[in-house]
């Protein structure tokens, strides 16, 4: 069975400003189909006619066990592993969606719009608010996380979803990216890396004719 991938928006208060969006205090969830993922050192194609792609660099945590309407102060029992991803988003499509008061979904769910690095298990011992992270594209430093600065913790996180879906063994949350999001162009280099996580590499690949059947 395919994972299901939950991504958490609006999580870090500078991104949010980055954007120019309101801070009303929601804990804004979408999701992406199993499509979305690349593995580490695969090619990631963007398409290139629909505007702009931004990287969006985050913390992933892969879910171990069901879990269904749990407290925070037991939630991170569920977490398994952990890893570095990318929340690719078609910018101007999400701005002209979001305009028009539609879903996200033609702007955050096409496919290789979530690539994932490597897994490393979590046993409890690396603080989950207290991970820090890069991202690099083509050596330049572009974003830098911290989970300290994150408005709804993992474990606030995983008890919010856990209300509305049980969750299963092999779920992904994209927990939200902090600021210094910016456009991706065919050639570049993405790279993520933290101290305590395993960094992951992409190259970045771009289409934009019709694709054909057959």
């Amino acid at each position: 069975m395919d994972p299901r991938i939950f991504c958490i928006g609006r999580n870090y208060a500078e991104h949010i400003r980055e954007l120019g969006h309101p801070e009303d205090g929601d804990c804004v969830v979408f999701m992406k189909p199993a499509s979305c993922l690349v593995a580490p050192d695969q090619p990631v194609v963007i398409p290139t006619d629909r505007g702009a792609v931004h990287h969006e660099a985050e913390l992933v945590v892969r879910i171990g066990c069901e879990a269904s309407h749990v407290d925070p102060d037991a939630a991170t029992a569920a977490v398994d592993a952990l890893a570095l991803g990318l929340d690719l988003t078609l910018r101007d499509e999400q701005n002209r969606l979001r305009k028009d008061g539609k879903p996200w979904e033609l702007a955050k769910a096409f496919d290789h719009a979530a690539p994932l690095g490597p897994f490393t298990p979590w046993n409890g011992e690396v603080p989950l608010n207290a991970i820090t992270f890069t991202c690099r594209v083509n050596g330049e430093l572009r974003q830098q996380g911290d989970t300290r600065q994150m408005i709804f913790s993992v474990p606030r996180i995983i008890s919010i979803l856990s209300r509305t879906w049980r969750l299963r063994p092999g779920d992904l949350i994209y927990t939200g990216t902090p600021a210094g999001v910016a456009a991706l162009q065919p050639g570049d280099i993405v790279e993520l890396d933290s101290s305590v996580l395993q960094s992951a590499r992409w190259a970045i690949h771009g289409y934009d004719a019709p694709q054909k059947l057959g």
